[in-house]
């Protein structure tokens, strides 16, 4: 990836909002050039979206926690994630080496919300879990080094 490219990323990770105007400033391109770069960044995949960060806490969500998941029986179909996917609670999905087969981030309103979700994902997934509650979030979602 060129360096002219990484920089607008870079930008745009940081202000996902800028103007085409700001970013052509900052990068050091024409508006045009800027625009043609970020709709081809756009169509190959590097740049993904665009999304707001909301406060779990303000939405009434502040409870957040990693759920491992490890199969009961370990020649069942790996088709977790799409037994789960209906569970809006459930934030990320991550396929992992080792013990578990994947962690779940979630978030929810309260332990008993936290209760009620632990056992609709052993329902639908037949499997067993192991959860940690997070305490407190110094950072998460630090931009990559680009």
């Amino acid at each position: 990836m060129e360096a002219t490219d990484r920089a607008i990323l870079r930008e745009l990770v940081r202000d996902g909002r800028c103007s085409f105007t700001d970013l052509a400033e900052r990068v050091g391109l024409s508006v045009s050039a800027v625009h043609q770069r970020v709709r081809r960044l756009e169509q190959r995949g590097a740049l993904q979206g665009y999304a707001a960060k909301v406060d779990g806490d303000q939405i009434g969500l502040p409870l957040t926690a990693f759920i491992s998941l490890t199969p009961i029986d370990p020649a069942a179909p790996d088709d977790y994630p799409q037994r789960l996917e209906h569970l809006p609670q459930i934030e990320s999905c991550f396929s992992v080496a080792g013990d578990e087969s994947y962690i779940l981030q979630v978030r929810v309103a309260s332990p008993l919300g936290l209760e009620e979700l632990l056992r609709q994902i052993r329902e639908a997934a037949k499997v067993s879990t192991r959860t940690t509650v997070v305490l407190s979030t110094p950072f998460e979602n630090r931009p990559p080094a680009i």
